[in-house]
C-alpha cells in the first residue's frame, strides 16, 4: 500500500483536501433530527468548532453505527460509532490498515501521478515495519524516565501558575496548556528552549485546513511551513549523529530501524510525536478547565477530596477526546454491523463516538470524576497502536491539578472557548479564564 493517500502538505498546490471539500459544504449543517440518517455525514469541521457534534453521533450509534459516506475526493468512507465496533476495528490490523494513512485522505484513484515524495512515520504503517520503528522511541515513556521527568514538570507547572495574573481574564489554553506541553517537547527532543513554540505552530500547521484568516491560508504557506521544519530538524540531526544523547532525535537517528531511512521518513515520525505530545496533552489540559466548568458539581468534589485526581484525569480525557478519529483502510472485502465494507475502503474509528457510547459508559455526555469505568476509554486508540505516551500524558495533567488545588480557590471559564477548525483534532484555540488565589 502507498501512504500518499494521507499525505496532502505536499501534494501541488491546486489540490484540495478532504477536509476542505467537507469544510467548504458550510457552517449551515441541519441540525440532525432534521436531516435523514442516509444524509448524516459527521465529518464536517464546522460541526466540532461550533460544537454541535453530539447530535449527529447520536444518531448515527442508535440508528447506523457503522455508516456510509462518500466524498469526490476522498470517495467511500465508514464512520463507525459504537465502542465495539471501534475496539474491534482497531484490534484487527490486518483486515483494517494503517499503512495508506490514519486521516481521511484522497482515493487512491485520485492520487495525483506528480504527487512527489511524501510525510510518512510508523503509526501510518503495519507490522513489522511500524513495530520496529516505534520500538526504537517507546523507551522515552518507560517508567522509570517518567519518574525521572516528573520533578522538572512539577517544577515547571508550579513556575507557569505562580505567573498567571489574578484578577483579570486571560487565555488557558496559550498561558497554561501550550506552555506546559511546550516545554516537556522541548525536553523530550533536546530541542532549543527559546524556539519551543515552533514546535507547537507545526503541530497547529500540519492538521490546519487552509482558508482566510485561519492558522494557514493557503496550501502554499502550510507546505512552506512544513518544509521549515524539515531543515530545522535535518540541522539537529546531523547535530546529534555526532553527539547522540537520551532524545527521541538521537533515539531516531540512531536506532538500528530507523538510522538509515530518508529525511521526510524522520520528519513523519518527529511530526507524529510532536502531535503525540502536543495535542492529546493541552486539549486534555483546557478540557479539564473547561469540562469541570461545565459540571460544577463535580469541581466541587474534586476540591473536597483530591485524592480523585488520577481518576479525573482518566475521565477527563474520555470526555474530551482530544483526537476525534483515527483512519483505517480495509484490506479485503469485509463485514462489519452487518455491512459490506469493501477493499479500499477508508474507515474512520471515531473515538469521539465511541467514548460517549451510553452501553458502556452510563451518563456518558457528563463527567464523573468517580465513574469506576473511566479507564475504558479508547481516546489513546487500541491495540498495536496504543498511544505510547498515554501515561505521560497522564502524568503531566496529574501534576498540572496536583498544583492547582492547593493554590486556587477556582479558575472560572469567562465565556465559551474558540474551539479547533478541524474533524480530526478536538481541541480549544482560546479558552478565557479567571483565577482566585487561595
Amino acid at each position: 500500500m502507498t501512504d500518499t493517500a494521507n499525505r496532502p502538505e505536499l501534494l501541488p498546490l491546486a489540490r484540495r483536501t478532504p477536509e476542505q471539500e467537507a469544510a467548504e459544504k458550510g457552517a449551515d449543517v441541519p441540525a440532525a433530527s432534521e436531516l435523514s440518517i442516509d444524509a448524516i455525514d459527521p465529518y464536517n469541521a464546522h460541526l466540532f468548532r461550533d460544537d454541535r457534534w453530539h447530535d449527529h453521533f447520536a444518531r448515527l450509534r442508535a440508528e447506523d453505527p457503522v455508516h456510509l459516506n462518500e466524498l469526490e475526493l476522498a470517495g467511500r468512507y465508514w464512520s463507525i460509532t459504537k465502542y465495539d465496533d471501534v475496539r474491534a476495528v482497531d484490534g484487527d490490523w490486518e483486515t483494517f490498515s494503517s499503512a495508506d494513512g490514519i486521516t481521511l485522505g484522497l482515493s487512491l484513484d485520485k492520487i495525483p501521478a506528480d504527487a512527489g515524495p511524501q510525510i510518512m512515520s510508523f503509526i501510518s504503517m503495519d507490522p513489522p515495519e511500524h513495530t520496529a520503528q516505534r520500538n526504537t522511541v517507546r523507551s522515552i515513556a518507560a517508567p522509570v524516565n517518567l519518574k525521572n521527568f516528573e520533578p522538572i514538570m512539577r517544577e515547571r507547572t508550579i513556575k507557569v501558575l505562580e505567573s498567571l495574573p489574578e484578577g483579570e481574564t486571560f487565555d488557558w489554553v496559550d498561558n497554561v496548556s501550550v506552555e506546559l506541553t511546550t516545554l516537556m517537547l522541548a525536553t523530550l527532543f533536546d530541542f532549543p528552549i527559546d524556539d519551543r513554540r515552533m514546535l507547537t505552530r507545526w503541530s497547529d500547521v500540519l492538521f490546519a485546513i487552509p482558508q482566510p484568516g485561519g492558522i494557514v491560508e493557503s496550501q502554499e504557506q502550510k507546505r512552506d511551513e512544513l518544509m521549515g521544519c524539515v531543515a530545522y530538524f535535518e540541522r539537529l540531526w546531523e547535530e546529534r549523529r555526532n553527539n547522540p544523547g537520551n532524545d527521541l532525535v538521537s533515539m531516531l537517528v540512531h536506532g538500528e530501524a530507523t538510522k538509515d531511512i530518508p529525511t521526510l521518513r524522520h520528519l513523519g515520525n518527529l511530526l507524529l510525536l510532536i502531535v503525540g505530545g502536543n495535542d492529546t496533552t493541552r486539549n486534555s489540559m483546557s478540557g479539564s478547565v473547561y469540562g469541570l466548568n461545565q459540571f460544577p458539581d463535580q469541581y466541587d468534589k474534586l476540591i473536597a477530596d483530591p485524592g480523585l485526581i488520577k481518576n479525573m484525569v482518566k475521565e477527563i480525557v474520555r470526555w474530551q477526546t482530544p483526537l476525534s478519529y483515527m483512519r483505517r483502510t480495509a484490506t479485503r472485502d469485509t463485514e462489519l454491523g452487518g455491512k459490506q465494507i469493501k477493499k479500499g475502503d477508508q474507515v474512520l474509528m471515531w473515538y469521539l463516538s465511541a467514548n460517549r457510547d451510553e452501553a458502556v459508559f452510563e451518563n456518558a455526555d457528563a463527567i464523573d470524576i468517580e465513574r469506576d469505568n473511566a479507564d475504558k476509554h479508547l481516546s489513546f486508540g487500541y491495540g498495536i497502536h496504543f498511544c505510547m505516551g498515554a501515561r505521560l500524558a497522564e502524568l503531566q495533567l496529574r501534576v498540572l491539578w496536583e498544583e492547582i488545588l492547593p493554590r486556587f480557590e477556582r479558575i472560572e471559564v469567562q465565556a465559551e472557548p474558540e474551539r479547533v477548525f478541524s474533524s480530526f483534532v478536538h481541541g480549544y484555540a482560546k479558552l478565557p479564564v479567571r483565577i482566585t488565589r487561595r
